[in-house]
């Protein structure tokens, strides 16, 4: 039996979200499922891009995605927010949360 280490796995090269990210788009998450508005999310990854999808329901199209892109050109990371009437660029996730967050609470008024 041998052990696979960091550097022998094969989604090494793929871009991710770091703990810090996801924790914090998680905490805005639960906002929103509180509120009743969204109900799944799922999560998704490939060399260039991390995808998280937030559901109104289970079997639905996506109502939002949080796009982290690697632009190698620029060697830069871009955000992402995309939903049915928006399409923005952010520099930042924390700007990308503000957005969404006024969002949620759009919603609860």
């Amino acid at each position: 039996m041998s052990l696979l280490t960091s550097s022998s796995s094969s989604n090494n090269h793929n871009l991710y979200f770091s703990k810090d990210e996801l924790s914090k788009i998680l905490n805005i998450y639960s906002k929103g499922v509180s509120s009743g508005e969204w109900k799944d999310y799922a999560i998704d990854f490939n060399k260039n891009n991390a995808f998280f999808y937030i559901f109104k329901h289970s079997l639905a199209a996506p109502e939002c995605i949080l796009n982290k892109s690697l632009e190698r050109k620029k060697r830069k990371i871009f955000y992402n927010l995309k939903s049915k009437n928006q399409n923005k660029k952010y520099e930042n996730l924390d700007q990308l949360l503000t957005s969404l967050n006024r969002k949620i609470f759009k919603i609860l008024e």
